[in-house]
């Protein structure tokens, strides 16, 4: 039965699914604040990494030869191996106070991207595989876990096609490894599965037709977007 919450968790979905498809990335940050009051922070997070997970291998295909795994694989495990720690800090540590002081970074080196600056080395192991811890434990500690990523890659002269097969490549392997991390702690319920199914269409539809608007758009609009997705993930996470 449409209620009013669901169709207004549909219509969010739907919009989440055009930043998905065009920018690989962004769309958790714009379902969870409503998706938390209308279902609970539980199930939000089940709902959004099961609508997420199917998303990512919608996009893979068209995606997948302009992966740089020899960076993504590296930074995804590292990723999966410091979730748990994560876990930890979230129970022992004021989660709200690290959440809010990345949020705060993230902001600041979105604002010196924005200008215009770009890192002009290669990337790294050390580097590659430090970022990927770091965004391992906010993803589990504050669920702000893309905001590293997405600064690292930012801010090279990758091309607006690598930086989205990036994302996406990256989406899958660390989703995978959240859904096994919430399966083995009894987090997914039925009712997160349910309702994921039931939005899953428009969100995977909007996923589409944001990814046709992608190949429609120029690098200069691709870095504005993902930049200004940058900033408001920092803006949230402070007054949140």
């Amino acid at each position: 039965m449409m209620t009013t919450p669901l169709l207004m968790a549909l219509g969010i979905a739907t919009a989440a699914g055009l930043m998905r498809g065009f920018a690989g990335v962004g769309s958790g940050m714009m379902m969870a604040p409503v998706f938390a009051i209308l279902f609970g922070p539980v199930d939000t997070v089940g709902i959004i990494i099961l609508m997420e997970l199917v998303v990512t291998a919608q996009l893979l295909p068209g995606t997948h030869r302009d992966i740089a795994w020899r960076t993504i694989g590296p930074m995804g495990a590292a990723a999966a191996l410091f979730m748990p720690l994560g876990s930890w800090l979230l129970i022992s540590m004021d989660a709200d106070f690290v959440a809010r002081s990345m949020a705060a970074v993230v902001l600041v080196f979105s604002a010196v991207l924005m200008l215009g600056w770009r890192y002009e080395g290669e990337k790294r192991l050390p580097a590659t595989l430090g970022v990927g811890a770091l965004s391992g434990v906010l993803m589990a500690a504050t669920s702000l876990g893309n905001p590293p990523v997405m600064m690292y890659l930012l801010s090279s002269r990758d091309a607006a096609a690598v930086n989205r097969a990036n994302f996406t490549g990256y989406f899958a392997l660390t989703l995978v490894a959240l859904i096994l991390l919430m399966s083995f702690k009894s987090l997914l319920s039925f009712t997160a599965i349910k309702t994921a199914a039931i939005m899953l269409p428009v969100f995977m539809i909007g996923a589409w037709i944001g990814g046709r608007l992608f190949r429609q758009s120029s690098e200069a609009l691709y870095r504005r977007v993902a930049l200004l997705i940058l900033m408001a993930i920092g803006i949230f996470g402070i007054l949140r």
